[in-house]
């Protein structure tokens, strides 16, 4: 349902507007906490921090390590997103809903796959040292 413009909460600005994004923020990660895949993800990503940090692997693959996890999060946001928006405007069953869910998971997967290749590299890094 769309608000009428005269009962639009004012725009923020400055250090208002940073502290009402972070509020947003906050606000979709605590929704995203409620998918068990994000909750497996955040378990997931423990180890893998875990695993960097006894591994003998250089700064880069640590940070990117950490870039590519919170994209892997950013992700996952979007697909819930996604998902939420689908079943809100399409409660039925169709092809189109399907074939967007598809590809936000897709998208996720792609993600893990690219975490799981870079934890692969680190350890043969690792393992030939």
């Amino acid at each position: 349902m769309r608000q009428s413009p005269e009962f639009a909460p004012p725009k923020r600005a400055g250090l208002a507007h940073l502290w009402a994004a972070t509020g947003y923020s906050a606000g979709g990660l605590i929704r995203l906490a409620k998918e068990a895949a994000f909750r497996h993800e955040a378990v997931a990503g423990v180890g893998l921090m875990a695993a960097y940090a006894t591994m003998d692997v250089t700064a880069a693959i640590r940070l990117s390590a950490a870039i590519l996890f919170l994209v892997l999060v950013a992700m996952e946001a979007v697909n819930t997103a996604i998902e939420e928006i689908i079943n809100h405007i399409s409660p039925e069953v169709s092809d189109t809903a399907r074939h967007a869910k598809d590809l936000g998971s897709l998208a996720v997967f792609c993600l893990i796959s690219a975490n799981s290749i870079l934890l692969l590299y680190a350890l043969a890094v690792h393992l030939q040292v």
